[in-house]
């Protein structure tokens, strides 16, 4: 049987003249929480992460996760790391904004957050609104970018968005002004198509905030065999320096002398 951690997140403070309990605690506030924390475990892909259970105790109001503890450890680490550094900088984009999010609830409601597993000695960090878990704004940079992969869905009512599969970055989805989902004649559900787009990308790192990305333009991509353009290519290689080559010589270059 997989062996089991938890995650405990413990919310002090005062609703008007009340002390903060789980009577008093509305459940939007805790649908904030549970969204928040699957982030700061799985900031990815989460199709195959573990499940994650809950419970709500009294203590103020006490939040207990479990899931699996190679998750627990690993979260542990971070929230060790984020306490030595006092900076959120370090942490892929997922992770940063749940961080980010807890940080804003401290400082809306004066809330005071104190995380920490069930791991003998655990890191632990808190926030409330004089503490400022805020990612770096100078880190990330405008840029542009191409996206090639098939669109698996496109549109909304009121924020209009392109879903697209790509194999390098996985499912990515791209705000696009509904004016031009509305002009747009065929049918692009499902078709492997080109976009470009703009958005945030961290300056170190390389990293992508797919949450900011916006729509360009649609790209002309046929990812077809080109039979005739293979050989031309082929063809040009053996005139300017295939002919050149001695494949013994060459051979025992690449064997470095070395003779079987």
């Amino acid at each position: 049987m997989e062996k089991i951690g938890t995650i405990e997140i413990r919310i002090s403070g005062s609703k008007g003249n009340l002390d903060l309990s789980p009577d008093n605690y509305d459940i939007k506030e805790i649908i904030s929480i549970m969204e928040n924390v699957e982030n700061l475990l799985f900031s990815g892909d989460k199709r195959n992460r573990p499940i994650i259970s809950y419970n709500i105790d009294q203590g103020s109001v006490n939040h207990l996760f479990k899931t699996s503890i190679q998750y627990i450890i690993g979260f542990n680490a971070i929230i060790g790391q984020i306490d030595n550094l006092q900076s959120i900088d370090f942490l892929d984009i997922g992770t940063a904004k749940a961080i980010e999010n807890i940080q804003d609830i401290a400082k809306k409601r004066n809330y005071t957050f104190n995380i920490k597993t069930s791991l003998e000695q655990s890191n632990e960090i808190r926030l409330d609104r004089t503490t400022q878990f805020y990612r770096t704004e100078t880190i990330w940079a405008d840029a542009e970018f191409y996206f090639y992969g098939k669109v698996t869905n496109a549109g909304g009512k009121d924020k209009a968005n392109i879903h697209v599969f790509t194999e390098d970055t996985g499912s990515v989805r791209i705000h696009t002004p509904i004016s031009f989902l509305e002009q747009y004649d065929e049918n692009m559900l499902y078709k492997t198509m080109g976009i470009r787009a703009k958005g945030k990308q961290h300056s170190e790192t390389g990293e992508i905030d797919i949450s900011t990305l916006q729509f360009i333009e649609l790209v002309d991509y046929q990812p077809k065999y080109d039979k005739n353009y293979l050989k031309a290519l082929r063809d040009k290689a053996k005139k300017s320096w295939l002919n050149n080559i001695n494949p013994d010589t060459w051979l025992n270059e690449i064997r470095g002398g070395y003779e079987t």
